[in-house]
């Protein structure tokens, strides 16, 4: 299947919640739409899937134009951010309760319900209702309801937003598994950085009803096409300062200042704005190249196995990712290196001129 939107905009009174949107989705492929809040992702799954019409623009589908197809008419599934199950049904009852509407016999829809159920590992709980299981195990029967269906177009919608952290990551290696199985458009929405690299396939950064960027995921996170996409695609956010190159010398308006690499001296003197990421900073140096700021701890937080110091440096707040659980006490003075050709380098617009991973 192949899915084609076509200059799609979405107006509700005077808000714009979708704004030229062109896109094209082929089977076997995974995208995921990354976005903050109220960005338009889940209004985009919607005119995908049939549930709202375009203010303008169409959707075709292998070339048949169904902007105005109703979403029973079509071959969709869609898992919302709220598991939604029947509640006097047991969990085989809702699994199979689209097959039954397809009218398919009883040994069929066993078979895939055991299938998708297995897959899911929720094969144990069939007997039970949902009020019975836990969180995670009623989205894994949304989900398991949606998959065992072999539809053409697959939506979902910020899946994992509600389940602890344990159940996301368990979830999400067993989701990436089944979506590389699948021979259909598979189409997935988050506001999470690290869920989108670790989804992989494509990506469609999105912001206020527009499309920033679209590629390979791991390409657009390592080549930001502007500041903004760097914003959206970065957790912890991406650090940003504002310099100027002169004389084979980057000196920030702090007063942080280093020799500028050749890249850098090839873009000539001016202006522009210096993005470095928080794994990229470090509280130690092995490196008589790196560069040097010196500020205070305004934060500290420790997140697993890695420890986020945020430090002032002038009247700017510099947040820089320490591998390892480490206490740093407020109001203590930091050392934090950096190497010079680790900055991502953007012009006046907030475009991309120089990306760390491209020569």
């Amino acid at each position: 299947m192949s899915l084609k939107l076509k200059d799609i905009n979405k107006l509700v009174g005077q808000d714009v919640h979708l704004k030229d949107i062109n896109l094209e989705f082929e089977s076997s492929s995974r995208y995921v739409i990354l976005g903050r809040t109220l960005a338009g992702k889940t209004s985009l799954l919607r005119i995908m899937a049939g549930l709202d019409r375009p203010t303008t623009g169409t959707i075709t589908a292998d070339g048949v134009d169904v902007t105005g197809v109703s979403v029973r008419k079509r071959s969709i599934a869609m898992v919302y951010q709220q598991f939604i199950n029947y509640p006097s049904q047991t969990i085989y009852e809702n699994i199979a309760s689209p097959l039954k509407i397809q009218g398919l016999k009883k040994a069929e829809i066993r078979a895939k319900v055991m299938e998708a159920a297995s897959m899911l590992h929720i094969e144990h709980l069939l007997d039970r209702l949902p009020a019975e299981l836990s969180g995670g195990q009623q989205q894994r029967t949304a989900i398991a309801r949606a998959l065992v269906k072999d539809v053409d177009l697959l939506l979902l919608d910020e899946p994992l937003v509600n389940l602890d952290y344990k159940l996301r990551e368990e979830l999400r290696d067993e989701l990436q598994k089944i979506f590389i199985e699948r021979d259909s458009v598979v189409v997935y929405t988050t506001t999470e950085p690290t869920e989108a690299l670790m989804l992989g396939g494509n990506v469609i950064v999105m912001h206020e009803g527009r499309i920033l960027q679209i590629g390979e995921t791991a390409d657009v996170y390592q080549n930001p096409a502007t500041t903004q996409v760097a914003e959206v695609f970065s957790d912890p956010p991406i650090n940003f300062m504002h310099g100027a190159i002169a004389v084979g010398k980057v000196t920030m308006d702090s007063g942080f200042g280093f020799e500028a690499t050749a890249r850098m001296n090839d873009l000539g003197p001016g202006e522009y704005t210096f993005g470095i990421r928080s794994n990229q900073l470090s509280i130690s140096s092995d490196n008589d190249e790196n560069a040097r700021l010196t500020g205070t701890v305004a934060l500290s937080e420790i997140n697993g196995s890695e420890t986020f110091i945020h430090f002032k440096h002038d009247d700017e707040t510099i947040v820089v990712q320490d591998d390892g659980v480490h206490m740093h006490e407020v109001g203590t003075e930091v050392h934090v290196y950096v190497h010079p050709s680790n900055f991502y380098v953007f012009n006046k617009a907030g475009e991309l001129l120089i990306s760390p991973h491209n020569d």
